[in-house]
């Protein structure tokens, strides 16, 4: 699977059932060459002009299944 086909996916937390968003990004390790995280944009401030909160930094160990359209993956959120 190539990283663009990543970033087409919807990703959703299996936790929650809430979208987080899409795939903007991800981390690989130099060495081994293996994905570390996905990387998705967290929500917008001010309509989006001054752009991001935070980003969710997803460890691959928290997927839990990458689908044809869609990846689930497990996120105990904090309140």
């Amino acid at each position: 699977m190539r990283i663009c086909e990543l970033r087409e996916k919807e990703v959703v937390n299996v936790c929650t059932c809430h979208c987080i968003g899409y795939v903007m990004d991800v981390d690989i390790d130099e060495c081994t060459g293996c994905v570390r995280a996905l990387i998705v944009p967290g929500p917008a401030k001010f309509w989006g002009i001054f752009g991001r909160e935070f980003e969710y930094i997803i460890p691959w160990k928290d997927i839990v299944k990458i689908g044809p359209d869609i990846i689930l993956v497990e996120i105990k959120e904090e309140k």
